[in-house]
Order: C-alpha cells, then structure tokens, then sequence
C-alpha cells in the first residue's frame, strides 16, 4: 500500500502493518458512543504480558470530581510515570490503557499511574486537563506513601493523552508546581489548527484523518478558544520545561506538528529525543506482531527506565 495523498510524495506502508489496516475501527468520532464501543473491542484483542511481577490496585485520587486511576507498581520501582491514555479526548478508560500501562510498569521498571480523565464531549476542556494535574499534584504530595522518589515523576501518554501531558508540564511550570523530571509524548496531537504540511497533505490516512481529527479538537474545545493548555502548540514560551522524548509515526497528520514542537522546545534550550518512525501510522504499534511496533515498545520503555533512573 503506497501512503501518498495529493501533492505528497509517495512512500510505502511498513508491509507488515498493511494487512493490519482494515481491523482498525473506522476513523469517525461523529458519534462517540459507538468510537468507544470499537476502540474497547480493539483493546480487548490486544494481549496483555504476564504481570506476575507487578502489583495492581484500582485507587480514587480526591479532587472536584474526584478522579479513578490504576496504580502499576513494579517490585522495588521508585520513579513513577503519570500516564495519560490516548483517545482523541472521547474515546478510552482505564480497561482500554490496561494493555499498555502494563507493558510499561513491566518493561521500565517505573511506576504506573494510569489516569481515568473525564472524557469529552460530556466533559470538554478543560476537564481532563484537571483531572491529569489533580493526579499529578496527588503523586508529589503522597510520593513518600507511594514508595517513590519525589525527584523521578514523569508525565506521559499517546496521542492526546501525549497532548495532556504536554499541557500538564506547561502548568506545572506557571503554577510553580510539583517537579516534573521527564515527559514521554508519543505520537502527540498538539495543535487545533491543522496548518503543517502533514496534516494539509495526510488527509485520509489509516485511523487519522483529517475530519477525524477536526472532530477530536471540536468535542474536547466545545464553545472555549483553543489555548496553550488545551492545544500546547499554541504556547509562546517553552522555556523552563521538563527534558523529552517525542516519537512520531510518518504517515500521520499530527507528525509535523509534533517535530516542530520538538524544535521549538530545543530552540528553547530544553533537551528532547525525538524519533520518527519509518512506514508507519498513528497508533499502529497496537501491532505488535510487528517488528517496527516491537522497537517502538521497546524503546519506550528503555527511554523512560533511562529518564528515571537515579
């Protein structure tokens, strides 16, 4: 399958994603209930690692609302990750992330705190944004009762879970909030405005399109003008934030924006790893079969054992 689309050049799919591509659900968030529905049998067909080593409890964080997250803790671990599901801000729940939150505990040696934001467009912005810095603010302050060290808190997620985490770190640093040590953004949607030359040119690709994600942005803003809370390309200052790691996959409309949030983030004299991934496209290292999903796998969680080590 070639991935080419007006006025792009025209590249082949990895081979080994391609028959992949038809059991994806269908890239249409105009009705949300039925998007969860798909997202939540896809999850479910995605194997789950053995978690013999793993410790998990269901926890309720205090906060207004109060917000339902899953604890992975790993024998020993003392740096932990605030982990921020992707979805599009609609789709997704603590069940759909078990899969990969457990790959991560178990591949990284971290902590895992998966967080269960309110989801939109019951509940647009900036709630989950909220919810996130709730359990963000939780973590720090209840660091000594979790077992991990205060100085290794890292925030993540795919996608627009990666966009949470963005935005998590931009207030944390405007509030003066607790310390965050690393971000890990895989795939991150950061911008509304749709304006790279991927996201003009890579209009019907597979699971993300453009009307897809012009929906994404339409559910989680409701009536509010996008800012850099809720679109973290939108902020005019990057300085001051926390080290990152930044993966993209080639044939997605959200690639650009994320590489030029990388460079913007280096020109502002923060370090960032930034890895685009050849042949593939948004969310396809669901694939593990596939070679290219197994690196991915793996370098996430070698990048965050490597953030958090002492």
């Amino acid at each position: 399958m070639t991935a080419g689309m007006p006025g792009a050049t025209i590249e082949v799919m990895d081979p080994e994603l391609e028959p992949f591509i038809p059991l994806f659900p269908p890239a249409d968030l105009s009705d949300p209930v039925t998007a969860r529905k798909s997202l939540a049998e896809l999850a479910a067909s995605v194997p789950v690692p053995d978690i013999a080593g793993l410790e998990i409890e269901d926890h309720t964080v205090p906060a207004d609302p109060d917000v339902a997250v899953r604890i992975y803790r790993p024998h020993q671990a003392r740096g932990v990750i605030v982990w921020l599901r992707g979805g599009g801000f609609v789709m997704g729940d603590l069940d759909t992330e078990h899969p990969l939150a457990t790959r991560l505990a178990d591949g990284s040696g971290a902590m895992v705190i998966s967080v269960g934001y309110r989801r939109a467009p019951e509940q647009p912005f900036p709630a989950a944004l909220d919810d996130a810095y709730a359990v963000l603010t939780w973590t720090a302050e209840h660091a000594t009762e979790l077992g991990i060290d205060p100085g290794r808190i890292a925030v993540g997620g795919h996608s627009s879970g990666a966009a949470l985490a963005a935005a998590v770190a931009l207030r944390a640093r405007a509030e003066q909030g607790p310390q965050i040590r690393f971000q890990l953004l895989n795939q991150p949607g950061l911008d509304d405005r749709q304006v790279t030359w991927s996201a003009r040119h890579f209009t019907d690709t597979p699971f993300m399109t453009r009307d897809k994600v012009t929906a994404i942005w339409r559910h989680y803003l409701g009536s509010v003008p996008a800012s850099p809370y809720a679109a973290p390309a939108r902020a005019a200052d990057l300085s001051g934030l926390p080290p990152a790691y930044i993966a993209t996959a080639e044939f997605d409309p959200n690639r650009d924006e994320a590489i030029d949030y990388t460079l913007r983030l280096l020109q502002a004299g923060v370090s960032v790893e930034l890895h685009q991934w050849p042949g593939t496209f948004h969310g396809s290292q669901a694939i593990l079969s596939a070679a290219v999903s197994q690196r991915q796998i793996a370098e996430l969680l070698a990048v965050l054992r490597r953030a958090l080590a002492e």
